[in-house]
């Protein structure tokens, strides 16, 4: 017997159409019209979309950063992405400076162990390659394992910033492998030097993040990092987060020159920005604190449409929360000092639907590309995950519409005391949710196992 979800709207990236879905075991064995019902269990999707589950590529889950740790480990962040209509996160395993990028595989895998509700991978997160590099030959260890794409920062100085010398070894090995490179494109250096000059001068509100991190930090950084991969012959990368236009063009530069550059921005960049969401009363714009900071509302349409055209290719949250009652506090009257991240992971397919689809900004089909599809294909899971096709697991979501949400921090299941959405009222919700054919969330309820998540190997050269 299986699960044969019928009557419902059946979307790819390629297009839509009325098809029934059949589910045996783990995997998706038919997608048709009029598949027979005898002998399974049926689940009326009449009016509803059928999706594919969605893939948030940018997590930060039990991550230790700013004197704490974000507050959503495994269990607790994958429950909320998937209620919210996520079924694969790739979350970041963090090197330590000074150790082996295997111990940081290690360390991230026992953080999800028995805790993940849905699938889940990992980018490394390289921030030493150690004396005479002798970490370098990681990278091969890591592919060996399924991990595919490896995270640099450029900002952050003395904490998780590595210099070009670094990122140019590290492209060249990726280049040969096929692997990825994602990039967090800032300018650290520089803005170190802003920051410190913002609290001589007695800046210390959390206004000031904001205003020290400039536009051009990061799009000077984009274009440094380009230049590199082109150097390293051509390593494919991928720029996380992108805020503004400035960096987008320089995207769209690489892109329009035939290079592998790709890039990710996150909800918190389309709908929210500087003038309405910072400079609150007291320290209540400590909740918006996160790198890059907000950009000013210009900024919206220009990565919408960097969104439609291709320039970018994913949505993804940087889902990294902090509880602001004992967790943003710690900067108080200092802003460097406030753990930077907010979250997200629970809203991005309905803030993406929503404000993209029902808004007239981007088509259906483009929105599955972005939130699934792309994603998949990007990062190496695909056909596995990324799409509703025979053969492919049965990440699945029965997408109502019409859904009327509004997202409260009251309501959300994010293990967070705030919601950066907090009063936005969107149009479009998934009513069930299937991970592996397995329905783990019904009516915004998680039905599922705890644990049940598990780990997933990918491949290198994927697109």
């Amino acid at each position: 017997m299986g699960t044969l979800i019928q009557g419902g709207k059946v979307v790819s990236a390629a297009g839509a159409a009325l098809a029934d879905v059949l589910i045996e075991g783990e995997t998706i064995a038919r997608v048709a019209a009029g598949i027979d019902a005898a002998g399974h269990t049926v689940v009326d999707a009449a009016g509803m979309l059928i999706l594919p589950g969605g893939i948030d590529v940018h997590t930060h889950l039990d991550m230790p950063f700013g004197g704490t740790v974000s507050a959503d480990d495994y269990e607790w962040g994958t429950r909320a992405a998937a209620i919210g209509g996520t079924t694969t996160v790739i979350d970041f395993a963090l090197q330590s400076m000074g150790r082996p990028m295997t111990e940081a595989f290690k360390t991230w895998r026992a953080k999800a162990e028995g805790k993940a509700c849905i699938d889940y991978a990992l980018h490394m997160a390289v921030t030493d390659l150690g004396p005479n590099d002798v970490w370098l030959n990681d990278v091969d260890r890591m592919v060996a394992e399924g991990i595919s794409s490896f995270k640099i920062f450029m900002a952050y100085p003395d904490v998780l910033m590595v210099n070009d010398a670094t990122i140019f070894k590290l492209m060249q090995r990726t280049a040969k492998l096929g692997a990825l490179v994602c990039v967090h494109a800032e300018n650290g250096a520089a803005i170190d030097v802003v920051v410190q000059q913002a609290l001589a001068a007695g800046k210390t509100g959390p206004l000031y993040h904001a205003l020290t991190r400039p536009v051009l930090a990061e799009a000077e950084a984009v274009h440094r990092v380009v230049a590199l991969s082109e150097m390293a012959g051509g390593a494919r990368v991928y720029i996380v987060h992108v805020s503004c236009e400035e960096s987008m063009r320089e995207i769209a530069a690489a892109r329009a020159r035939g290079l592998a550059v790709m890039g990710e921005t996150c909800p918190q960049y389309l709908v929210l920005s500087i003038e309405d969401d910072m400079g609150r009363p007291g320290f209540e714009d400590a909740k918006f604190v996160f790198t890059p900071p907000l950009r000013g509302k210009k900024n919206q349409a220009p990565l919408w449409k960097a969104l439609r055209d291709d320039v970018l290719q994913v949505v993804a949250t940087d889902h990294c929360p902090f509880r602001f009652a004992d967790q943003k506090t710690l900067g108080l009257g200092n802003f460097t000092k406030i753990p930077n991240g907010a979250p997200g992971i629970e809203n991005r397919m309905q803030l993406a639907y929503h404000y993209g689809v029902n808004a007239g900004r981007m088509s259906l089909e483009r929105f599955v590309e972005v939130t699934a599809e792309a994603p998949a294909k990007i990062f190496g899971m695909f056909p596995k995950k990324g799409i509703v096709a025979a053969g492919s697991d049965a990440d699945i979501l029965i997408w109502d519409p019409l859904a009327q949400y509004t997202i409260t921090a009251a309501t959300q299941s994010m293990h967070t005391d705030y919601s950066i959405y907090d009063g936005f009222a969107v149009a479009g919700n998934a009513r069930q949710v299937y991970s592996r054919g397995e329905c783990i969330v019904d009516g915004g309820k998680f039905i599922g196992r705890v644990g049940r998540g598990e780990y997933l190997r990918r491949e290198v050269a994927a697109q």
